[in-house]
Parts: C-alpha cells; sequence; structure tokens
C-alpha cells in the first residue's frame, strides 16, 4: 500500500499514475476521500491530545485539593477531567474507525508507476527489449502441446475432467517425470549456482497474510478461499508462492548486513480464473491448479533496481539452459500488475501457437507489499546510534512456471515422427532419457 502522506504530499503523482493506468472514476474520486480522512484522523487527534493535556493539568491540583480537604473546590474539576476521559476516548474510536476507512481505500489504490513503464491502452504497447535464441523452423506443421501430449499419452485431460471439471490435467509417465524433473532442475540451479536459499512454505494461508502481499482484498475473486476458517481467521489456498515466502519477514526488522533475502521456492498455486472464461480452456496454459518455482528477494532500497535485474537475468538462464527461445518485455501502464512499480514478463516461444506466451513475469513492488507486511531494515547508523528503520523492498518472479515450461518443450522440441526430443539439461534428472518416443 502507498504511504497515506502521500496522498496529500504527492497527489498529482498519484493522480497521474491512476490515469496512466485506466483507474475507474470510483478509484479516481477516492483520492479526495483520503486526504479528507486524513485531515479528519489529524483533528481527532489534536483534540484528544487536548484533553488529555487538560486532564493531566488539573490531576495535580485536584489532588492537592483533596489532600488539605477541599472536597468541594475539587469537585467541579474532578468533573471537567471526568468529561475529558470521557471525550477523549470516544475520539479514540472515531479515529480508528477513520483509519479503518482510510486503510480500506488506501489498500484499493494500485502501486506508483516507474518513470521508466510506458504509457499504454492494452498490452500491445508493452515494450520489447530483447530476444534470445532461434525460432525453430520445421518441415511439418507443428502440433499444439496438449495435441502432442494427447498422442504421446503423457497428458490427460479428460481423467481430470472427470474428477475436477475443466482447467485440471492428469500427468502421466514421461509426463508427469517431465515435471517433476523441471522442478528440481529449476530449485538445484537457482540454490547453487545463483545463491538462493530454499524454501517449503505452506499451501493455506491467512487472509491477513495474502493482504501483505497485495492479493487481498482486490483480487478476492479470483482466489480460493477456505470455507472454514483456519485457527480461528479466514484462509485462502496460495495462488502462488510469492505470499507466503514474501510474508517470511512480516513485522520484523532485519540489519542491512542481513540483505539481500533471497528465497526460492516450488509450491503448487490454485486460482479460480475468474473472469478468463474462453481463454485457453484447453491445455496447461491457464489452470486452476499448476506448478511454479518462484525467485523472492527481499532487498535494501538503494539495491532494488540493481536486485531487480538479477532476478531477472536467473529467471532467463532458466529459458537459455533449455534452448528455450524467448523474448523479454518492459510491462506498459495498462498491462502491468496492481501491485508492482516496474515488470518484464519473459515470453517464450511456442510454435504450435505460432506466439510468444508469458512464462514468467519478474517484478519490483518497491515499498508496496512491505508497508503492508510491516517489514523493515536497519541501515547502519553514524557510529553512534543505528540508524532508523526503513521499509525493505520486494522483487519476485517465476523462475519458472513448470507447466508452462513443459508446453514449450513439447512444442519446440517436436519432431516429425511425433516424437519429443529432451532438452540435454534435463536428460540427467530422466535417468538420461533423450525423447519421449511416439506412439506405435
Amino acid at each position: 500500500m502507498l504511504d497515506p502522506r502521500q496522498f496529500e504530499d504527492e497527489p498529482e503523482l498519484i493522480r497521474e499514475t491512476l490515469v496512466r493506468r485506466h483507474a475507474s472514476p470510483e478509484t479516481l474520486s477516492s483520492l479526495d476521500q483520503i486526504v479528507q480522512l486524513n485531515q479528519r484522523r489529524r483533528a481527532l487527534i489534536l483534540e484528544g491530545e487536548r484533553l488529555l493535556a487538560l486532564r493531566n493539568e488539573l490531576s495535580p491540583t485536584i489532588g492537592q485539593l483533596m489532600k488539605a480537604g477541599k472536597k468541594d473546590e475539587a469537585a467541579p474539576l474532578q468533573d471537567q477531567v471526568r468529561e475529558a476521559t470521557a471525550k477523549a476516548k470516544d475520539l479514540e474510536t472515531q479515529r480508528l474507525e477513520v483509519e479503518a476507512a482510510r486503510a480500506e481505500l488506501i489498500w484499493a489504490i494500485p502501486n506508483l508507476l516507474d518513470p521508466r513503464v510506458p504509457t499504454g491502452e492494452s498490452e500491445e504497447q508493452n515494450e520489447e527489449l530483447r530476444r534470445w535464441g532461434t525460432i525453430p523452423s520445421f518441415d511439418f506443421t507443428p502440433k499444439t502441446h496438449d495435441e502432442l501430449g494427447e498422442r504421446l499419452g503423457i497428458l490427460d485431460f479428460a481423467a481430470a475432467a472427470r474428477m475436477s471439471g475443466a482447467r485440471f490435467s492428469v500427468l502421466k509417465g514421461a509426463g508427469a517425470a517431465m515435471e517433476r524433473a523441471l522442478i528440481s532442475f529449476f530449485i538445484d540451479m537457482h540454490v547453487r549456482e545463483h545463491g538462493y536459499t530454499e524454501v517449503l512454505a505452506p499451501y493455506i494461508v491467512w487472509a491477513s497474510t495474502m493482504q501483505g502481499t497485495g492479493q487481498l482484498p482486490k483480487f478476492a475473486q479470483d482466489m480460493f478461499k477456505l470455507s472454514e476458517k483456519l485457527n480461528g481467521q479466514d484462509a485462502y489456498l496460495i495462488p502462488t508462492a510469492e505470499v507466503p515466502v514474501t510474508n517470511l519477514h512480516r513485522e520484523e526488522i532485519l540489519d542491512v548486513s542481513e540483505l539481500p533475502k533471497a528465497y526460492v521456492a516450488f509450491t503448487p498455486c490454485f486460482r479460480a480464473e475468474a473472469g478468463t472464461h474462453g481463454r485457453d480452456t484447453k491445455g496447461l496454459i491457464r489452470q486452476h491448479q499448476f506448478h511454479k518455482v518462484e525467485l523472492v528477494r527481499i532487498t535494501a532500497a538503494e539495491d532494488s533496481d540493481a536486485q531487480h535485474e538479477l532476478l531477472t537475468s536467473h529467471a532467463e538462464e532458466c529459458l537459455k539452459r533449455l534452448g528455450l527461445p524467448y523474448r523479454v518485455l518492459r510491462l506498459c501502464s495498462a498491462d502491468i500488475s496492481f501491485n508492482a512499480r516496474h515488470c518484464y514478463d519473459l515470453e517464450v516461444w511456442l510454435p504450435g501457437q505460432g506466439a510468444y506466451r508469458e512464462i514468467s513475469s519478474c517484478s519490483t513492488f518497491g515499498d508496496f507489499q512491505a508497508r503492508r507486511m510491516a517489514t523493515r531494515y536497519r541501515p547502519e547508523g553514524d557510529g553512534k546510534k543505528p540508524g532508523k528503520p526503513r521499509l525493505v523492498h520486494t522483487i519476485n518472479g517465476s523462475g519458472l512456471a513448470v507447466g508452462r515450461t513443459l508446453v514449450a518443450i513439447l512444442e519446440n522440441y517436436q519432431q516429425a515422427d511425433g516424437s519429443v526430443v529432451v532438452p540435454e539439461a534435463l536428460r540427467s534428472y530422466l535417468g538420461g532419457l533423450d525423447r519421449i518416443p511416439a506412439p506405435d
């Protein structure tokens, strides 16, 4: 969330971001409401402080009068103290109500945009930065991954539909083995070569944890909420490992010497995919349950841009090792996520679709998530006293989305006879298997 003070200190900056993001009129009008609530809160605090000061001023006098036996003179002063105390308590209740109303409005305001984010009307205005790899050429018409997978007997969508309905899949044989191999390959690379600490985190989290990373309240309709409370609180299945891993240090103050924190986590991810009816209904592209390896970096403010670039390079390296052609886009103001300040999308080439498709979004959030989670760090002091705590910056990205990587391998490594070559980097994870053979 944004700093409440920014709505009065930098109102035009916030308004400019909302206009560039094509915010609704209701969201734009809420800016004035937030300023009014800020002013109301300040007035309540000042009046409460005045009343408490009056109470503190009168109390010694009352004590002296009572000690001197002058109860009649003390009585009206006691009435003033009781009235001031009651009013101060009522003002405190009003302040809490104002802060709750303000927080509800501020939670609905997206992150400020980095100046590098291009202004756009749709994803068509995303800025292509670079490409890597050679798009394969075929002397046959390339098939889509779902057609390939079903012919190879490694993807079974019909069985999944009988159990769970649409947007689920069953992977069998070499398909299941390759999914598992990709998870291990990504984790090993990020831990052994890139220095990440592996994390196994809960798959069910409280609503407050989802609020910490910004999934709630904005995206409630896209989440799977549990019907039962979890330890007395509302809870959800995680939509991505970003949620529990970024929250590892909520309500903590880290020393600057501990930063950056770099974590990698494999989790299943669960998304309701509300509002996507008719989009990618076939295959593994858009599922209710899918696997992902997530990268999270928690860093000092002054290092966040460099750490964002580093994380993005780590996600790119996964695609390079697998020999999968891809491109990097800087997302425009109409396509960037609610929480992100600056985002690179990695899009892998899919021959079956004849198009690039997203396989990782590498985003930097500034202190937007940290303020929600109350995660701070203490900079170095001046030698006499420690530095004043500052909010950390958070960064994350897929390294990579496992199912979509399997899609890209099937489509890019397909052969004329219907078989699929296994990328060399994965063969040791598959017992030396170098090809998924075509059906007889």
